[in-house]
């Protein structure tokens, strides 16, 4: 039997098989046995390159070839076709392909499809026994050179119709189960929402024993009659115009000239703003002398003039702002910026002096002394510039709440209008990157306070492995407990290994009986969550290595069966199997061909399907529920397992290619007009940090902020913080000042973006900055409404081709060039952009606004043919010859990828914003070990190097860029080089003891007045900066410490990097920064502070520390035993040699270890270099009064 219907959206044609299958079912995500019949489909990738049927288990295989018509605009709407399958297809497919199934563990919001969803009609569900399909048990697969699957299970509706059947309104009225009146149905129903049905309404109303009071609220009932019922059909027509606007959909959106254009969806006869008979209706106005007032208690029972109150203003409701910019207080700012200049000065000054005043019995020595100097200065001058005008902001939740979350006209039921965010998690190896952790900032994005039908949560997975799809499928099933768990009892932190693992009262704050309860079977659940992922790799390899053997026994008899040689060794792969005995179709061990790290297809799991619009109320404590969550809403977000597609003759770009992919499925199965991105390590430690991110999104000239950035803070770092791991400098320094000019770089994660200008589109007003340090400005709009005969309202959405071009349109033929073909990518721009627009009443000059209430509606249901067209568009082909990576999306061509993809916002005109809350937003993980911490420092300092001799330099900057914007992402290019000149002034010290000479003739009382002049001018700047950032002085020292560290061993490395990448086109590889798991009871919380991992990097500090030394040493001898000592030359030499000790004192405890002891290979490297250098020192400038003839060799 075939039935054919419309497919809704442009995607390729997708057929959709049953089989059938026997067994018992587990409580696991996957099963080899299942007593439900099963479905799979197989859409055919006509985009592939390679239209070639393959075969292979787990999805991997199978497809039919066909023509390329893949996004061609004259082709007809395709079908989908729905057959039952028979024994010839069964036969022609691979057998572990066909009993391949999937099972989600049960969750709140595992619903059926409704009829645009399903594949299977209502006739082919009778004949499986009323069973239905479900997106989230389906994983889908595709590629390169495979057609893309998806293996579906059809899940029995009696469970669900036993939920639907408790969800009913049951009248409330002791021992009366009859069925309650709607409140939208009949006038008759309380106004406090009590439920009860029509008999025993009418004998409360009515009857003989009543009063005619509600028993809920014990209020008179308003009078009614029976036949207000047939009103229903007017007051339906009446309020039709009171409900909130659909979106617009992509399926009717049509590839015209200008896919950019968004038209209005305001009806002609909408509804005014206010309605002043409404409003009087509504709140039981009363007229007064020709003016409604409001009456505070009642009728005339206020105590205002004549009893009343004053009215309320309504428009104060859009005038309240969201956020509020607080400058630091001119006490603090004019003394910081006075010093600046003072410490300019004094510098000319000094420099000058140096200059005018060289010495001349050691040339060689001033010289080098004078150009490191000079270059500090410029380097200190790039640092302080963007720093004076730092801001503070705030954000007022309430406001945000009542004017997105409040009933109004045109949302009566007051359901969120917030615009829905996508939120991002990457993770590549789950060796380095624990499940567990990853599991944690997972549930803690599930557990978010944000309507829960406006979030969605991909995980990235650049590995393929199936160790993380299945601790992604435990943690799934763990989040029907832990989330409505935060939900009752106001959960912070919502990690669950946080939470538990803190030290302070939990009972603090709490008044529910209940709680320590319920609160113990959630930690014990939790134990054995943990239990059961920690155990997943054993259990995997158990699993595999017992399946590899039946394949190796089935084999040898077949060897057997055809009669060949025995002795002859057999090749059978060592697959990854699943649980239901099918091949995991990502990665394997044993790097076979198809399955390998750089070689496997792509896969999509919607682990958590879309929830529904309406709230969803749990049952009482039973055998299944540990919690009571009857008056909690227990939906979850949508939760979906993204692995793109690897090959090896592609180039993957690491990290930006993996958040790429997750922007092109996210725009095809949720469309977010806001992206929150995490790493793996990086959880929710603030449940409101999303609603605090869109009240700057949200706000008054908020369609210019491209990104907000929090603040990254960390967990896990030793008390002392002796790798200036928190980096407190940066955050709550560097950053809070850039805030006060174009707005905060972006550092790769707590970021959440806007999704048009991930799309490369510029800003709807931007400025342009000219003449001397950018003091003229002209003011572009860029985005024009054009106004047509009908008055339609129409925005051009642009995106530019170069920086002049800033009104290009977007046109048809252009996008498959910028986006690839994928017609629902391009359809799901506009939408996009119009659900990310600011509210009418706030829209400003050239800025085009949505209505109120346009967002309160579902969002389009999530099928499987939009599932198979989201495999596509993470093929590894999909972006050649594209603009993603050069202009759309993360941006290509560099290891800090973050940094590249900010500044080419601020370039376009967009502006960021810096949100800095009371309670962390975000927190994560800092390697504390020093190899770690170097590795990390060493990879941020290559991008660097690699933005300085790119196309993102900023001396090659746009005028939309402000100038002390531009200074600041100069110096992100420039602090590595400073590096050059921070290894040699270090060796100054050593040089000028072991020597004699000093940088300067003689220690003269201007020489000392400069130098007492700037160090004084510094430290009172470091106090201002401690003062008006909130940092403390043991973070600033630090930072200095740890900035010669880097300096000295990571820093030179990334210059040596950068520059054999641009002149011999040496690649930089990659090192995944390792993510320390969270220690068990009695073990140290700090172990890897005191592991010693040897590295090359660790050479040059280790060299300048001795030479330092030693030099210390001759230099003291030297003068004690001169019979001319020279003490001023000595303290000289002795303090700048003491200065560099101290910076470098962390990096000596680091290399001690735990107990002091010094690894054996430090002291041979040292004293070898020591003596190599002191050799050459003796050849190049031999004692006085000795003679020449001392090196020549003479035979005897």
């Amino acid at each position: 039997m075939v039935i054919k219907t419309t497919s809704s959206s442009p995607s390729p044609p997708v057929t959709i098989m049953i089989s059938s299958g026997g067994g018992s079912r587990g409580k696991g995500l996957v099963n080899s046995t299942s007593p439900l019949p099963r479905a799979s489909f197989s859409n055919d990738n006509h985009n592939s390159p390679l239209r070639r049927r393959v075969s292979g288990g787990g999805g991997g295989g199978g497809g039919g070839g066909g023509s390329n018509n893949y996004c061609n605009s004259s082709m007809s709407k395709e079908e989908i076709a729905t057959t039952t399958t028979m024994e010839e297809e069964e036969e022609e497919m691979n057998s572990e392909y066909v009993s391949y199934t999937v099972h989600i563990p049960s969750t709140p919001d595992r619903q059926p499809l409704s009829n645009s969803q399903t594949s299977i009609n209502e006739e082919d569900c009778k004949n499986n026994n009323g069973s239905k399909s479900y997106i989230s048990g389906t994983i889908f697969t595709g590629g390169f050179n495979s057609a893309t699957r998806g293996h579906v299970i059809e899940c029995c509706s009696t469970e669900r119709d036993e939920e639907q059947s408790k969800s009913v309104l049951v009248c409330g009225m002791k021992g009366c189960d009859e069925v309650a009146i709607e409140g939208g149905k009949s006038s008759f129903v309380c106004e406090c929402g009590f439920k009860i049905c029509r008999d025993c309404y009418l004998e409360c109303y009515g009857g003989k024993n009543s009063n005619g009071r509600c028993p809920g609220c014990k209020e008179p009932y308003n009078y009614a009659s029976d036949d207000d019922d047939n009103d229903d059909d007017e007051e339906r027509n009446s309020e039709a115009g009171d409900k909130a606007l659909p979106l617009p959909s992509m399926a009717e959106f049509k590839l015209d000239k200008r896919l950019s254009v968004v038209k209005s969806f305001k009806a002609q006869n909408h509804p005014p703003d206010f309605d002043h008979s409404r409003w009087l209706f509504e709140t039981k106005g009363t007229y007064g002398y020709g003016n409604a007032v409001w009456p505070k208690d009642g009728y005339g029972a206020g105590s205002g003039a004549n009893g009343f109150e004053h009215p309320p203003d309504f428009g104060e409701k859009a005038r309240r702002p969201l956020t509020r910019k607080v400058g630091v207080s001119a006490a603090i700012i004019s003394p910081y910026r006075l010093l600046i200049l003072m410490r300019l000065a004094a510098l000319g000054l000094f420099l000058t002096w140096r200059i005018r005043h060289p010495n001349r019995e050691a040339m060689w020595l001033w010289g080098m002394s004078i150009t490191c100097e000079l270059w500090f200065a410029f380097s200190w001058i790039l640092d302080q510039l963007p720093k004076l005008c730092p801001v503070n902001r705030v954000t007022d939740l309430s406001v945000l709440k009542e004017r997105f979350e409040s009933p109004n006209l045109r949302n009566p039921k007051g359901r969120s209008d917030l615009p829905g965010i996508d939120v991002f998690v990457s993770t590549a190896d789950p060796e380095k990157e624990p499940p567990l952790v990853t599991s944690n900032t997972i549930l803690s994005i599930l557990a978010v306070d944000y309507p829960v039908e406006k979030v969605a949560c991909y995980l990235s997975d650049d590995g393929g492995a199936l160790l993380t799809f299945e601790a992604l499928a435990e943690t799934a099933s763990f989040a029907r407990v832990w989330v409505p768990f935060c939900r009752k009892h106001q959960i912070e932190p919502r990690n669950p290994e946080a939470y538990f693992g803190q030290k302070r009262d939990f009972l603090k704050n709490k008044v529910r009986l209940d709680f320590v309860r319920e609160r113990r079977r959630v930690k014990r659940e939790y134990d054995e969550f943990k239990v059961r992922v920690n155990s997943l790799p054993e259990s995997i390899r158990r699993r595999s290595d017992a399946y590899n053997a039946h394949e190796e026994l089935r084999a040898k008899k077949k060897q057997m069966e055809n009669g060949s040689d025995v002795s002859e060794p057999i090749k059978v792969p060592k697959a990854i199997w699943m649980s239901d005995g099918s091949h995991w179709p990502g990665t394997w061990a044993s790097a076979e061909p198809d399955h390998s790290r750089g070689d496997h297809a792509g896969i999509i799991q919607a682990m958590l399907a879309p929830p529904n619009v309406e709230p969803e109320f749990g049952t009482e404590v039973d055998a299944e529920n540990l919690i009571d969550t009857t008056d909690v809403d227990i939906r979850l977000p949508m939760l979906v397992y993204v692995s793109r597609e690897k090959r090896p003759e592609y180039d993957h770009n690491k990290k930006a290619g993996a958040m790429n992919a997750l922007v092109r499925t996210s725009a095809i199965m949720s469309n977010g007009p806001f992206i929150l991105n995490l790493d793996c390590d990086h959880y929710i430690y603030n449940s409101l940090a999303m609603r605090e991110g869109m009240c700057f999104m949200l706000d008054r000239g908020g369609d210019r902020i491209c990104y907000v950035q929090f603040p990254q803070r960390f967990e896990g770092i030793d008390p002392s913080d002796r790798y200036a791991n928190h980096n407190t400098v940066f955050f709550d320094v560097s950053m809070r000042a850039l805030d006060g000019l174009q707005g905060p770089m972006y550092v790769g994660t707590g970021c959440i973006f806007r999704r048009t200008a991930l799309y490369g589109f510029s800003p709807p007003r931007a400025t342009e900055h000219h003449g001397w340090f950018g003091r003229k400005k002209i003011k572009l709009f860029l985005r024009r409404p054009n106004v047509s005969k009908k008055q339609e309202d129409v925005v051009v959405v642009p995106i530019n081709s170069d920086h002049n071009d800033d009104d290009a349109d977007i046109e048809s033929l252009l996008l498959p060039k910028r986006f690839g073909n994928s017609t629902s990518l391009a359809a799901s721009i506009p939408v996009a952009e119009y659900q990310g627009r600011l509210l009418q009443d706030l829209q400003g000059k050239g800025t085009q606004g949505r209505p109120a209430g346009s967002l309160a509606v579902p969002r389009e249901p999530l099928d499987a043919a939009t599932v198979a067209e989201a495999i596509t568009v993470i093929s590894c082909f999909y972006e050649d010859k594209t603009e993603w990576g050069k202009r759309v999306g993360w941006i290509y061509g560099s290891v800090t990828e973050d940094v590249v993809t900010g500044y080419r916002m601020h370039n376009r005109g967009w502006r960021s914003v810096y949100c800095v809350t009371k309670r962390d937003a975000f927190r994560g993980t800092a390697p504390i070990n020093l190899t770690d911490r170097l590795h990390q420092v060493l990879r941020w300092a290559t991008g660097s190097v690699e933005i300085f001799f790119s196309r993102n330099n900023a001396l090659l900057a746009s005028p939309r860029m402000k100038f002390l914007q531009r200074v600041a992402y100069f110096n992100v290019g420039m602090y590595p080089f400073t590096s050059m000149f921070l290894i040699v002034y270090c060796f100054l010290p050593a040089v000028s003891l072991i020597s004699g000479q000093f940088i300067v003739s003689t220690l003269s009382a201007t020489f000392l007045v400069f130098l007492l002049g700037i160090t004084i001018t510094l430290c009172l700047l470091a106090l201002l900066e401690i003062k008006w950032s909130g940092i403390t002085l043991h973070d600033w020292w630090r930072n200095e410490q740890f900035w010669l560290i880097g300096g000295t061993s990571a820093h030179p490395a990334a210059v040596l990097q950068g520059l054999l990448k641009v002149i011999a086109g040496v690649d930089i590889s990659f090192t995944l920064t390792s993510k320390s798991a969270t220690p068990e009871d009695g073990d140290d919380e700090f172990a890897d502070l005191y592991v010693v991992k040897w590295s090359f990097l660790m050479m040059p500090p280790i060299i300048i520390m001795m030479v330092n030394m030693i030099a210390i040493a001759v230099g003291v001898a030297r003068t004690m035993y001169s019979p001319f000592p020279q003490w001023s030359k000595l303290v000289g030499g002795v303090f700048f040699s003491f200065w560099v000790l101290c910076h470098l004192f962390p990096f000596a405890k680091g290399l001690m270890g735990r107990r002091g002891k010094v690894p054996t290979i430090v002291y041979v490297w040292s004293g070898l270099l020591s003596i190599i250098i002191s050799l050459l020192w003796v050849y190049i400038c031999p004692p006085s009064g000795t003679q020449q003839d001392y090196m020549n060799f003479k035979f005897p």
